[in-house]
């Protein structure tokens, strides 16, 4: 992965602060948005720098939330009243558009 820099971490950060309660985005809608070249970088600046931001609002492409954090994220997204069937929420209804 070529080095990240700190305008992407910023951009990506400044997407994932842009999404309302109760919408969600996927890391390939923001790093669609951010004009990065993979997901998986948006997965990375997730990972090392989101603990302040609204993190559970970003999902995999899928509609499923991160394994590792699955029933902490459904939780929170619930509570926004977004809600999953079988584990994935409907990006039909529920996906913001940056």
């Amino acid at each position: 992965m070529a080095p990240i820099t700190d305008a992407q971490v910023e951009r990506v950060r400044e997407l994932v602060a842009s999404i309302p309660a109760g919408r969600v985005a996927t890391y390939g809608d923001i790093a669609s948005a951010a004009q990065l070249s993979s997901p998986r970088i948006v997965g990375w600046i997730m990972r090392t720098d989101s603990s302040d931001l609204a993190w559970h609002r970003v999902i995999t492409a899928s509609g499923r939330p991160a394994a590792h954090l699955s029933t902490r994220q459904l939780e929170l997204l619930r509570a926004e009243g977004v809600v999953a069937h079988d584990g994935r929420v409907d990006l039909v209804t529920t996906r913001h558009r940056f």
